[in-house]
């Protein structure tokens, strides 16, 4: 056994894609020392040492996940869809709690972090969306007709629908949307079908608006977006406090552990610094130039998930990489975008960077996936060694 553990180890680092795991360690270890400046207020390292063990998780199951076959994965994707409903069902039990007005954690005995399912399904839900569009191909189906676009729009909204009606996280949902989206696009499916599907959902969040069926915080964070004079002590509290701390900033920041808001324990400070607003502490003790960093460190681990894509061996492991790419690209952007207040704050976190146990572990896991796929493609990989 221990000799086959070897062999494997000798494989990985022989075959496995070991430049997005250097991106995505070194973004990590950037969020870590953030996360550090974040929490320095509290008086304790607790989250820290958390996000670093959390990292180290991640390698171990980076490198897992690179030696996983997912065709042969995929053979039991009964079984995995089985999992992602009960998993999710999960925050209905006892073992669910709640947070910020939504149900979107688990609370395991014995384990020290909250699981968030979304983290976890967000990877099997991109498996099972590319495996159905593979299956569709291999029954010479027309990806531009009607019912093909029902099948797969069924299933992904259907996701989408049943993980908001259990947690009512809405940030969480949109991500499972917008990964549709994308695979779907590469897919081939016809432009018409995205149109109706975009203008569907906005004449339904339009209907849900006028007849009140849309909550009341969701409507005021909307309307703080558009105004950001809406209710500055409420709903727009977050937003404000943001923009003031990377408006502080500046070209180069106030320096490292001396941030105003970052530093400061008062309530008038900026909540949420080490998770949701963490890009704002980049922006008010690191400058532009920090930020700068953040998006060019993962602008890389995005190009270079779409370049395996890209030289991808099947047309499943092509969408299998998009979908991940998909995952990174829609959280990036909200968040960024509700720092900068251009965008609602619908509680995404900024992958790599943002506090979060399970996510940075999930996060490492899809990468991971991403790798293996990059050691069966010929194009990608190193001459010398059959792949495994």
């Amino acid at each position: 056994m221990l000799n086959r553990l070897k062999a494997n180890l000798a494989d990985f680092f022989q075959q496995a894609d070991l430049v997005l795991l250097a991106l995505c360690c070194t973004a990590t270890l950037y969020g870590i020392v953030l996360i550090f400046s974040a929490t320095r207020y509290l008086g304790s390292n607790k989250l820290v040492v958390v996000q670093f063990v959390a990292m180290l998780l991640g390698i171990c199951m980076y490198i897992t996940f690179s030696m996983v076959d997912l065709e042969v994965l995929m053979k039991r994707w009964k079984w995995v869809l089985a999992f992602n409903i009960l998993f999710i069902l999960l925050l209905r039990t006892p073992l669910g709690i709640s947070r910020g007005g939504n149900r979107a954690w688990l609370k395991f005995p014995g384990i020290p972090v909250n699981i968030g399912p979304a983290e976890v399904v967000k990877i099997t839900f991109v498996l099972l969306l590319a495996k159905q569009l593979e299956w569709l191909r291999e029954e010479k189906r027309d990806l531009k007709s009607f019912p093909s676009a029902f099948m797969v729009g069924a299933h992904a909204i259907g996701m989408c629908g049943f993980y908001f009606l259990v947690s009512g996280d809405m940030g969480n949902g949109l991500v499972f949307l917008f990964i549709f989206i994308c695979m779907a696009f590469v897919a081939g499916f016809a432009l018409r079908w995205f149109v109706l599907l975009i203008g569907g959902g906005t004449a339904a969040v339009a209907a849900a608006w006028k007849l009140g069926i849309m909550p009341d915080y969701m409507q005021g964070r909307f309307l703080a977006l558009f105004d950001h004079n809406y209710d500055p002590l409420g709903v727009g509290w977050h937003q404000n406090r943001s923009l003031l701390t990377l408006g502080a900033g500046g070209w180069f920041g106030q320096g490292y552990l001396k941030g105003t808001q970052t530093q400061s324990a008062d309530s008038w400070s900026l909540p949420g610094r080490h998770t949701d607003f963490i890009f704002s502490v980049c922006g008010e003790e690191l400058g532009l130039l920090g930020c700068l960093a953040v998006i060019a460190l993962l602008a890389a681990i995005i190009i270079r998930v779409l370049l395996v894509a890209k030289n991808s061996q099947t047309s499943f492991y092509c969408c299998v990489c998009v979908g991940m790419a998909a995952m990174l690209i829609f959280q990036t952007l909200i968040n960024i975008g509700m720092c900068l207040f251009i965008m609602p704050t619908i509680g995404i976190t900024l992958p790599f960077f943002s506090y979060g146990g399970s996510s940075i572990v999930t996060l490492f896991a899809a990468m991971g996936v991403v790798s293996g796929i990059k050691k069966r493609s010929p194009t990608m990989r190193r001459p010398g060694r059959p792949v495994r």
